[in-house]
């Protein structure tokens, strides 16, 4: 007995992926590639499940640049808690110490100062980095404290988005390498009361932003168009097609063939126009290639 298998495909680009909450970058980059069915992929630069936001995915040939994203500048907007601190300096810790809180715009304002610039940070015992083939959050969870070496990073901005009393938003441009978390803890000690982060969202990686990135869910919401042969050629060279079909502003487009993904489109008055399309090597590679749609395994 045999069972057909999935193909993968040579998928390359990058992809704007808005990350939610409680999931883990490695996981989040899992479901995406599994929804494109790309052969390779990888993210640039970890997110915490706790953190939602803007994660880069390069597929491909594209992974060969994602050092690129790694070492850009990295924007956040942080709501900070006041007056709790925890095991992680997140919400996700048990709380260790209460403080009464006194706090004003021009206080956060002043505390939020101290620390623009070049800083060291501690990296924190929950954190992804390493350690004789170990993640420190592993160690943090057997009891192990370690010591850790600060390191150089640099905070070239923060400014108070809103907020009241004992919880504020704040806006950080930074260097790649900042924990966020820890510029929380350390705010929360200028100001006398402790703090931790209680949500963070990822806005800005280098150039690139939020605008036009897309969630998981909207990228297996949305509805599939197949074309023959002459319709996937004219939809590769940018011409509009008017196709019976419904008016959506996000479609997947494939050809004759379930695994030659051509790229993504809209429908307007009938007319299928691209928005972003594959190289044109690699695609016409998979129209050739009819055969590899009916490979089997054992």
């Amino acid at each position: 007995m045999t069972r057909e298998r999935t193909p993968k495909r040579a998928v390359h680009g990058v992809l704007l992926l808005d990350k939610p909450l409680g999931l883990s970058s490695n996981d989040a980059l899992q479901k995406a590639k599994r929804l494109y069915r790309a052969e390779k992929a990888g993210h640039t630069g970890t997110l915490d499940p706790l953190a939602t936001g803007l994660l880069p995915l390069c597929f491909g040939a594209a992974t060969k640049f994602s050092q690129v994203s790694l070492d850009a500048d990295k924007r956040y907007g942080a709501t900070l808690k006041l007056g709790i601190k925890t095991t992680t300096g997140d919400a996700e810790g048990e709380v260790v110490q209460r403080r009464d809180v006194n706090v004003s715009l021009t206080d956060l304002q002043a505390a939020c100062a101290k620390f623009i610039g070049e800083i060291d940070q501690i990296p924190p015992m929950h954190s992804a980095l390493k350690r004789d083939g170990k993640a420190y959050y592993e160690y943090a969870r057997a009891g192990i404290e370690l010591e850790r070496t600060a390191r150089r990073v640099t905070i070239h901005g923060i400014t108070i988005a809103g907020g009241l009393h004992d919880e504020w938003q704040i806006d950080v441009r930074c260097s790649k390498g900042t924990y966020i978390r820890t510029l929380a803890e350390d705010i929360g000690e200028a100001l006398g009361c402790g703090a931790h982060l209680s949500a963070l969202r990822r806005t800005g990686c280098g150039p690139l932003t939020l605008d036009g990135a897309l969630t998981l869910d909207q990228l297996a919401d949305w509805p599939v168009v197949r074309l023959n042969d002459e319709d996937a050629g004219r939809f590769l060279a940018g011409v509009r097609r008017r196709l019976p079909l419904a008016d959506s502003p996000h479609v997947r487009v494939y050809g004759p063939h379930s695994r030659a993904f051509l790229g993504s489109a809209h429908i307007a008055g009938g007319e299928l126009i691209s928005n972003r399309l594959l190289s044109p090597v690699e695609v016409q590679g998979l129209l050739d290639d009819k055969t590899q749609a009916k490979r089997t395994t054992p």
